[in-house]
């Protein structure tokens, strides 16, 4: 029988397209990762934790999509050491790098600041094997785009911390020419006139994944919004100054704790805008996945770094509102620490699921690895655990979980504190006098009732607990200023 000759070409060249799609999809046989960290966005800007005035509709999504977790903490109030407790798996107090870089060592301790502060680290160390370099290790490829802010120094930047491309990460902690192009940063080329710097991000981002979807990457997304300064979109800023005037907002707009102004309510047209635009970034990377038909193969995080900037010795700076969490930016109650968080893996992690179990900053290295089917590095990420029982909704053994905050936090107005949550309770020291107060943060999520007279066994238990943790890692305490006037 003869066989038409153009036929045996055309069989020949779909069984070795088959056979490079199978190769392909071998070669990609790890998740990829795409972690989205929001720079002081706060747990209640987001429409899926009850704002009323901020619009996320793709993060809601995204929320209904993944695993919400009610509890999740960042390691830190402000961002260096929340952010290199990510990149490491390990507390701040353990790195010794416990305040934003470079802090207040320029100026040293106000004469009005009863404590000083030992020198802490200005970088990341290179020693530490962040969680991009045991990637890289495993085959990804890697890519950090936006704020990096763990190194004044250009060799702790993310190119040297294990990611293949570094586009905008330096030693700065906000935009030094602003949200709009010309961006004055030497790590990223300036757009066209009027491109905004979350869009551009977003689009290098969407590109690394385009040129990387057959190998399995870590696409890590360091938003610098929605950090100050405020700048959002002149439309979208005429679109929130509208919808505020149509808003009937009950009470003061501010109330005021000795020379600290706290914000009650979310009333900020740009940084609204500023939110909108994030929450339109994270829809079209998602879009992007989906498109390239990776999706399925995704898991995605989504997280902030602190609390929201909701106080301030001024009210004309202050962005948003916590409300219902107390504070925020800069201080040990739930809204300088409560961080919202998602993390998303279609088919593998259950849609719409939701865990209260509390989990913080350093586990996300752990969890990455676990889910990713590579071995645990212990004795790296040594204050994170895996998350990964909790995401097939299994219940996990109860563990302490610290802070370690020995600064002011400047005009914000937070003190030096340290504190601890085991199950549902919460105890903050204040090392100014070393009093000590006790929430129950289950049920008192605005921490209005200090326990700690009330259930001294429980304050002696979760205080013994911080001592010790304290001396296990070597945090560094506060001393006596030389320099306080009363």
């Amino acid at each position: 029988m003869r066989i038409n000759r153009e036929l045996i070409i055309v069989l020949a060249l779909l069984l070795n397209t088959s056979s490079l799609i199978g190769k392909a999809q071998r070669k990609n046989d790890k998740p990829n990762i795409v972690f989205i960290l929001v720079d002081d966005l706060g747990w209640a800007d987001l429409g899926y934790n009850g704002s009323l005035y901020h619009e996320t509709p793709n993060i809601d999504k995204l929320a209904s999509e993944g695993m919400v977790f009610t509890d999740a903490y960042a390691a830190c109030p402000v961002c260096s050491p929340s952010r290199a407790a990510i990149m490491s798996g390990k507390y701040p107090a353990r790195l010794n790098l416990t305040d934003y870089i470079p802090g207040n060592r320029h100026w040293g301790p106000h004469k009005d600041q009863k404590l000083a502060s030992h020198p802490f680290k200005l970088q990341l160390d290179l020693e530490e094997y962040t969680i991009a370099e045991a990637l890289k290790s495993a085959g990804y490829k890697t890519m950090f785009a936006g704020k990096w802010h763990a190194g004044e120094e250009e060799k702790y930047y993310p190119q040297f911390q294990g990611f293949d491309i570094n586009i905008g990460g330096n030693k700065t902690g906000h935009p030094a020419g602003g949200y709009f192009s010309p961006y004055k940063n030497p790590q990223l080329t300036d757009g066209y006139e009027g491109e905004y710097l979350t869009d551009r991000l977003a689009d290098e981002l969407i590109n690394f994944m385009k040129q990387n979807k057959e190998n399995p990457f870590f696409a890590y997304l360091s938003f610098y919004t929605v950090h100050l300064p405020m700048q959002g979109k002149p439309e979208k800023v005429k679109k929130y100054q509208d919808k505020l005037a149509s808003m009937n907002y009950s009470g003061e707009a501010f109330s005021k704790e000795g020379k600290t102004w706290y914000k009650n309510h979310q009333n900020r047209p740009h940084y609204a805008a500023m939110v909108e635009s994030m929450d339109e970034n994270v829809g079209r990377v998602l879009q992007s996945l989906k498109e390239m038909g990776i999706d399925k193969n995704t898991i995605v995080v989504f997280t902030s770094d602190n609390g929201g900037m909701s106080t301030s010795n001024q009210t004309g700076n202050i962005p948003t509102s916590n409300w219902p969490l107390r504070a925020g930016k800069g201080y040990l109650y739930e809204g300088g620490i409560r961080e919202p968080l998602i993390i998303s893996w279609p088919g593998k992690v259950k849609a719409g699921s939701v865990c209260s179990t509390p989990v913080t900053g350093t586990d996300y290295y752990p969890t990455l690895l676990d889910l990713a089917g590579l071995d645990l590095l212990p004795a790296q990420h040594q204050d994170g655990i895996s998350l990964k029982p909790l995401l097939e909704e299994k219940i996990m053994e109860e563990r302490p979980v610290f802070w370690h905050y020995p600064h002011y936090s400047g005009g914000l107005g937070g003190r030096p504190s340290g504190a601890v949550r085991l199950g549902g309770y919460k105890l903050i020291e204040f090392y100014e006098d070393m009093h000590v107060e006790l929430y129950d943060v289950k049920n008192d999520i605005s921490e209005e009732n200090d326990l700690s007279e009330k259930y001294p066994d429980k304050t002696k238990e979760l205080k013994a607990l911080l001592y010790s943790w304290r001396t296990e890692v070597n945090a560094q305490m506060p001393f006596e200023n030389p320099h306080y006037q009363k």
